[in-house]
């Protein structure tokens, strides 16, 4: 068993239905165990086109290996209408594989931990609602990266 984070966020559509939905879905997924998931944030764009983001992270416990994990993160996003029209296009659904228990990945296709999730607000700070005091592997605690985002805008929706 494999404690997994994953970051969600959208900007088209219902964002925050479809971000409530695709949590959903994904807990209906057998190899996900558990699932916890952060509150959620509304961000403006980071390098990407269109309207404010809604975000949120989710903690989960999968028996997946991590080839099997981004398939269903792709397949999440494709059942939920995303499509690659463009680098940073607006999204109906975009799901980031952040953490995989304390491995590193560097492929073509995955790099984990997630290259950007130290300069990105928003999947640093709904990650850190969830384990304050998490390490990023080969690196530090994660709360130690939050001044480097603090210039973002990013606001905690209440309620879900």
């Amino acid at each position: 068993m494999t404690v997994a984070y994953l970051s969600l966020g959208a900007n088209l559509g219902n964002a925050r239905q479809t971000l409530k939905d695709a949590v959903m879905y994904l807990t209906q997924q057998e190899p996900i165990m558990t699932l916890v998931e952060s509150s959620l944030y509304r961000t403006a764009p980071v390098n990407a086109d269109g309207n404010d983001f809604y975000n949120c992270v989710v903690k989960i416990n999968t028996t997946l290996a991590i080839r099997q994990l981004l398939t269903l993160c792709h397949s999440t996003e494709n059942y939920f209408g995303r499509k690659r029209l463009y680098q940073n296009a607006p999204r109906t659904l975009d799901i980031d594989i952040l953490l995989y228990g304390t491995i590193q990945i560097d492929w073509l296709d995955l790099k984990v931990p997630h290259p950007r999730l130290i300069e990105r607000a928003f999947a640093l700070v709904p990650l850190l609602e969830l384990e304050a005091e998490i390490e990023i592997p080969n690196l530090a605690r994660a709360d130690y990266y939050l001044p480097n985002v603090s210039s973002q805008r990013i606001a905690k929706i209440t309620p879900y």
